[in-house]
């Protein structure tokens, strides 16, 4: 890079530390998921789950300690449509049985309720939504690649793929290790990284297309960090109010989304990384270059040359 081009932040002088974090957080991920797995919800497992209305408002904080006192574990507690009404879900087998074991462990501290109904979902029913949100994650990812290659060029469609499956691959390690539950919300949330993320990176991708054919001067490391110079602002601005929202959410949605919210957190972190040292370094990778993202001439239209050329009748004058 010559003198006249130098940057106030070389983002690409650090790519190859950048990959290998990248590559490092990925393997440990994956080794992650392969000894320890997902600690998988109700949703994925099966379970019970009871609905119980109370004469007052409970604190479900004081319920989840009456449960833990009574031996149960692996249970999630929250309002379900008005703040009388709880719904416990738990990972035993039971139906009516475990309905009523559960009330007489909640009524022994005095408190006044009636079971609404107690439901069991099968294993089988959890191992459908296992299969089909697996095919559903793959799906997303094949379509980000077909849409981007159609828009940009196919060595962007790439470049916007690996950048997604980095980011939920790394956000399934983090579960994984810690071994907060995933469920049905966890998924959802997956699904509103890869959307994030894949924004984005088409922001990013965008103002690279747009610099390799506006700029005269310059390789292929000077325009892409041109271009995240041009964008981190805005790329910060959004994920510092995202992360806002989402801290609102944890901290004060309740236990229910609490997953969620975690989940989304660590994909906006991710994923506003991997839009800069993900993506672009993919794209450095694949000698992305002008000739790339050339316009076609069309037939019938004229050089910038001839246009500036007179024509020949004024030559003979």
């Amino acid at each position: 890079m010559s003198d006249t081009q130098k940057q106030p932040i070389d983002f690409m002088g650090i790519r190859k530390i950048a990959s290998v974090f990248s590559i490092a957080l990925i393997i440990i991920s994956v080794a992650l998921l392969a000894t320890r797995g997902l600690n998988l919800g109700m949703d994925f497992t099966g379970g019970t789950s009871v609905e119980l209305e109370y004469q007052q408002a409970p604190v479900l904080s004081d319920i989840r300690g009456e449960l833990e006192q009574a031996g149960y574990s692996n249970f999630v507690v929250q309002n379900f449509g008005s703040d009388t009404t709880v719904l416990i879900r738990m990972r035993e087998s039971g139906n009516d049985e475990l309905a009523r074991q559960v009330m007489g462990a909640l009524t022994s501290g005095g408190a006044e309720l009636e079971l609404v109904s107690s439901e069991f979902v099968g294993s089988q029913v959890g191992e459908e939504l296992k299969e089909d949100s697996g095919l559903g994650l793959l799906i997303a990812l094949a379509v980000v690649l077909i849409y981007v290659g159609m828009r940009f060029q196919f060595k962007f469609g790439i470049a916007s793929v690996l950048p997604l499956a980095h980011d939920v691959i790394i956000v399934l390690g983090v579960f994984a290790l810690f071994q907060w539950t995933f469920d049905l919300s966890v998924l959802a949330a997956l699904l509103a990284v890869i959307g994030y993320s894949l924004n984005d990176t088409i922001v990013v991708a965008d103002r690279i297309r747009e610099n390799f054919r506006k700029l005269r001067e310059g390789d292929s490391w000077f325009i892409i960090n041109e271009s995240i110079h041009q964008t981190i602002s805005r790329t910060i601005n959004t994920s510092g109010t995202t992360l806002v929202v989402l801290l609102a959410l944890y901290f004060f949605g309740g236990e229910a989304i609490n997953n969620f919210a975690i989940a989304l957190m660590i994909g906006v972190v991710v994923g506003t990384y991997s839009s800069i040292y993900v993506s672009a370094n993919m794209l450095m990778v694949l000698n992305v270059s002008r000739e790339d993202l050339m316009v076609p001439a069309k037939e019938g239209l004229v050089s910038e040359e001839e246009e500036e050329q007179p024509p020949e009748w004024l030559n003979r004058m």
